[in-house]
């Protein structure tokens, strides 16, 4: 009888598996880990057209993670193109913006920074706290805001994402993650490049934040070392692995490319390279004009009265009379202060 017992209680814990409800109170399942390749997908695309220059696995789904801060730059940036918000107003933090953690500026209570202030933390530090302060200014909740990303999502035709969070953290247990694919991920990116005034935030290198006490640095390593490159943003989570939203533009041509779950964040940048540089090597060169314009500053820069043509003139000749007595230096320093601006970098 003991025997019989012992074999009746075994079956039965052996079918409690299949006894579970299919879809029991638990978050989506895990995105499937990664075997051999280095990352889950990626894809080129031209940002003028959004043609496809080069894709793998570009409908793999994926974590973002801090991807998911360019939808809140979107977002933001339209409503002041819309005149809706200005750049200037100012946002008073609270304990919720408090209370973030990874990456962040450390806002405390009843802190007062601008939009533009706070829109650089995110794309230049990654701040997640700048992430909840500024939704909570625009929609009064981060559920609120949350609904905004999917519905531009949705307006975006990125048919595969769904936005779970205004910072792309890890959800809690029981939570639903934020989910998108590399193609997805490049049609939001094209939105961004193409907004006005979103290139000067995710070209920014380093940047001060309150008062300059903190310094901050843009994730993005392709900055300054992918020659054209102007932005867009990186996102990593441990399981999620490491990605990248790039943009760059040369000769009149722009792409965006995107790579993402890769394992290692050498692998990522790496390949983002690789992508932008054979597409750049591939494309016929265009007339300046067609390129992706690049925003205008916060501040329109002052316009100079007109000059008379004699009296242009006679400047030029003073700019070259100091270069001959008294070197190029000199030169540069009196163009720059009688002449004009520098040149670009």
């Amino acid at each position: 009888m003991k025997g019989l017992c012992r074999t009746a209680l075994l079956s039965a814990v052996l079918l409690l598996p299949s006894l579970r409800p299919p879809a029991a109170a638990a978050a989506r399942a895990e995105i499937p880990p990664r075997t051999g390749s280095p990352y889950v997908g990626a894809i080129v695309v031209d940002a003028e057209t959004g043609g496809t220059v080069f894709e793998e696995n570009a409908d793999a789904e994926c974590y973002p993670a801090s991807i998911v801060k360019l939808m809140d730059l979107l977002i933001i940036l339209e409503r002041v193109g819309e005149k809706s918000l200005d750049l200037q107003e100012p946002v008073t933090t609270t304990a919720e913006t408090s209370r973030i953690g990874g990456s962040q500026v450390y806002l405390a209570e009843n802190e007062t920074f601008t939009v533009e202030e706070l829109l650089y933390a995110l794309m230049v530090q990654s701040a997640n706290d700048a992430a909840v302060a500024l939704a909570l200014h625009v929609a009064g909740s981060t559920e609120g805001f949350v609904r905004l990303m999917q519905e531009k999502a949705d307006k975006l035709g990125m048919t595969s994402t769904r936005f779970a969070s205004v910072h792309g953290l890890p959800p809690d247990k029981g939570k639903e993650p934020d989910l998108s694919t590399p193609r997805d991920l490049a049609v939001l990116g094209r939105a961004v490049a193409a907004c006005p005034g979103a290139l000067a935030y995710t070209s920014t290198q380093v940047r001060g934040f309150r008062g300059d006490s903190f310094e901050m640095r843009n994730h993005n390593r392709l900055l300054g070392v992918f020659p054209g490159c102007d932005g867009l943003k990186t996102g990593y989570f441990r399981l999620g692995g490491y990605s990248v939203v790039a943009t760059a533009a040369r000769g009149g041509n722009r792409f965006i490319a995107v790579v993402a779950g890769a394992k290692e964040k050498k692998e990522r940048d790496a390949r983002a390279k690789a992508l932008l540089a054979s597409a750049f090597a591939k494309a016929t060169p265009k007339p300046a004009a067609t390129a992706t314009a690049m925003p205008a500053p916060t501040a329109p820069p002052a316009v100079a009265p007109p000059v008379e043509k004699a009296a242009g003139r006679g400047r030029r000749l003073l700019l070259i009379a100091a270069a001959a007595a008294l070197g190029w230096g000199v030169y540069w320093f009196v163009k720059t202060q009688i002449g004009g601006p520098p040149p670009e970098a």
